[in-house]
């Protein structure tokens, strides 16, 4: 599989924490579809000063890039707009002991 680090931050705009968790329940619920799928690596929240969250940070894998791109058209945060921001990587999980 073909792995990717994700690097998203969320709007600024007033609103924008309170929008993210009203919306963070479906993206936890995507994730776990993503995890029993096998292409959930690892993710979190990216902290802003305050300790709020401010954007996520997730290592995905999948076998292609129809499926990364189906992915990005069905993640709650993208549909929902709360990253305003998406930067996808190839990535290689590094395999020590």
């Amino acid at each position: 599989m073909n792995q990717y680090l994700v690097t998203a931050y969320d709007y600024t705009d007033e609103g924008a924490l309170e929008r993210r968790m009203s919306v963070r329940p479906h993206h936890l619920d995507a994730a776990k579809t993503l995890k029993e799928n096998g292409n959930y690596v690892l993710g979190g929240a990216i902290l802003n000063d305050k300790g709020e969250m401010a954007g996520s940070v997730m290592v995905l894998q999948f076998d292609t890039e129809e499926e990364l791109a189906a992915w990005q058209q069905s993640e709650p945060y993208i549909t929902q707009k709360i990253w305003e921001t998406v930067d996808v990587k190839p990535f290689k999980v590094a395999n020590v002991g």
